[in-house]
């Protein structure tokens, strides 16, 4: 699994903090103070990816910090006069899948099926969250 940063653009308004990926249109998020919005936009660029991934499209180039905002987001701050500043976030990119045989039994298969239909998943990407859910969990705990 590789590591890839891109460049979150933090937005101050008055009650919370907003999180948008200059790189990732369509990516945002929002949290009550800065640690709050970074967790926050974590969160939202896994998702992202993961399902830009899943979708079969190629993931984009990270820019770098300081670089010129795209229209899209620049008109934004400048329309609510917010002042912003930059980050990196990390999001674990994964390379190839690993095929695997595990056994389970056929009421959990069957389960798990159902779940995954529901959330939009296949099987292996409804296993592969679940997993990444609960290993957040234990860091978060840890």
């Amino acid at each position: 699994m590789a590591i890839r940063f891109y460049r979150a653009v933090l937005i101050d308004s008055e009650d919370a903090v907003s999180v948008a990926f200059p790189d990732l249109p369509g990516c945002i998020s929002q949290g009550d103070d800065i640690q709050d919005a970074a967790n926050m936009g974590r969160e939202a660029l896994s998702l992202h990816v993961e399902s830009m991934l899943r979708d079969g499209e190629a993931l984009p180039e990270p820019s770098e910090l300081g670089a010129p905002l795209p229209d899209w987001l620049a008109e934004d701050i400048t329309a609510e006069g917010a002042s912003y500043r930059e980050t990196l976030l990390p999001v674990e990119v994964e390379r190839k899948p690993v095929r695997l045989t595990i056994s389970l039994p056929a009421d959990l298969v069957a389960s798990v099926d159902r779940a995954a239909e529901r959330n939009g998943f296949t099987r292996s990407g409804y296993l592969a969250q679940a997993a990444r859910d609960k290993m957040q969990r234990e860091r978060e705990t840890a």
